[in-house]
């Protein structure tokens, strides 16, 4: 009888850990993941999802690690990360979840509303100090940043600063929520963030990639007719083993109600 005792709670635990799945990683696909948890264990009672933050990079450590079924990442995996994930027996499979659009955020009441690639890479690098020097007041500037585990400061390196370094005073920020705090707060600060984070509190400016001939707001709109040019694809990896325990939850994303809560939250869908 207890040998059945045994077995039956074993058989019970193993129940629970395939309807319990957890998501974990960047914070620029945290509030797309936690509607959609929201949503999937509502339709899905006996299904439980827990979904937290880190950074892409905590996210896709933790699929390594095995302590993670699903890594949220809003950069694409690295080498050495595919080459870590392959040496503990857990190669993964990326999808594509969605699109965002980076957003440069400065304070409300910074009259500047548009700045140049190059002005933005001056900024972050070190080189422009003063809103002064890019049409603004004499103000200091404050650059605030991702830490280096975030998928978004890694995209920014690539894509605005053309993998140029970031100044070694940038601050950086644990969280997307704390960047648009700190924006909100100081006057000359400037930082980014994800389309989703925007709020009354910053505010977006006008992005140009062709030496100021023309200048784009970030919006949903913009990003999907390619004219806002800071655009990157939101990821989801999970081990090849996994595959099937994690199948109907992505599915759900990938799904037109799971894009619908994608358009809901602020990002771009995938068609």
């Amino acid at each position: 009888m207890k040998e059945l005792a045994v077995l039956a709670i074993m058989a019970s635990a193993l129940t629970m850990n395939v309807n319990a799945q957890t998501i974990k990683g960047s914070d620029t696909v945290l509030p797309v993941s936690q509607e959609v948890a929201e949503k999937y264990m509502n339709e899905n009672p006996s299904k439980t999802v827990t979904v937290t933050g880190g950074g892409s990079g905590v996210g896709i450590a933790a699929i390594v690690a095995g302590t993670t079924d699903i890594a949220m990442s809003s950069r694409k995996i690295k080498f050495d990360e595919k080459v870590k994930l392959q040496e503990a027996g857990r190669p993964a499979i990326e999808t594509i979840i969605a699109y965002d659009a980076l957003a440069v955020v400065i304070n409300p009441s910074n009259p500047v509303s548009q700045l140049t690639r190059e002005q933005l890479e001056g900024i972050f690098t070190g080189k422009v100090t003063n809103w002064k020097q890019v049409g603004g007041a004499d103000l200091k500037i404050v650059c605030y940043s991702r830490e280096t585990s975030s998928g978004s400061y890694e995209f920014f390196k690539e894509s605005v600063l053309k993998n140029k370094n970031y100044m070694s005073s940038i601050l950086s920020m644990p969280a997307t929520g704390a960047i648009v705090q700190s924006v909100s707060q100081t006057k000359g600060a400037i930082g980014y963030v994800g389309l989703a984070y925007l709020n009354k509190g910053v505010k977006a400016l006008k992005v140009s990639y062709d030496k100021g001939k023309t200048y784009v707001v970030p919006s949903v709109k913009t990003a999907k007719d390619k004219t806002y040019p800071i655009v990157r694809p939101l990821y989801y990896y999970y081990s090849k083993s996994a595959k099937q325990d994690v199948k109907a939850l992505v599915d759900y994303v990938l799904s037109k109600k799971g894009q619908s809560i994608v358009e809901e939250v602020g990002y771009i869908t995938l068609k």
